[in-house]
């Protein structure tokens, strides 16, 4: 197994596990992005995320997907967006291969903080991050508005 950073001719089997994670939380027509998208999005001049992919007998089996943000008490954080493994290939170490580089490079950035979200259903992966050191924090709500949602709040304050 490999565990290097993704390429653009890598975003067709980075989006096929974006749609197989989407499916795994029970959200299958939820994913709108291409893979076009993804090549755009990542590997532009100031791209605005970075992937790391998971590579067996030069088959993608794993990706993990993550950015930079800024925190006004922690200062440079990463937030890691997505990690998913071909449910198929689960079990074979691929998953903690791509934790472990997230944090890698958590380290290497020298940032205060890496984060992400998990559902709370996902009780293998919260005792997976609990065991690894990870705080779930319980007292805090994840707020998304989505592009339906800012346009109606556009349209009703003017």
């Amino acid at each position: 197994m490999i565990i290097r950073k993704a390429f653009k001719k890598d975003m067709p089997s980075v989006l096929e596990l974006i749609q197989e994670l989407a499916i795994f939380e029970k959200e299958p027509d939820a994913v709108v992005v291409t893979a076009d998208d993804l090549v755009r999005d990542g590997f532009s001049e100031n791209p605005l995320f970075q992937c790391f992919v998971a590579e067996v007998d030069s088959e993608i089996i794993g990706m993990a997907l993550f950015y930079y943000r800024y925190s006004t008490w922690k200062g440079k954080t990463i937030h890691l967006e997505d990690l998913i493994v071909k449910e198929n290939k689960r079990g074979t170490g691929a998953g903690f291969a791509l934790y472990k580089e997230i944090i890698k490079q958590g380290k290497a950035e020298n940032v205060r903080r890496i984060e992400w979200n998990v559902l709370d259903w996902n009780t293998p992966a919260i005792d997976f991050y609990e065991k690894s050191g990870a705080k779930v924090l319980s007292d805090w709500r994840v707020v998304q508005m989505d592009d339906k949602g800012i346009e109606q709040f556009l349209n009703t304050t003017i």
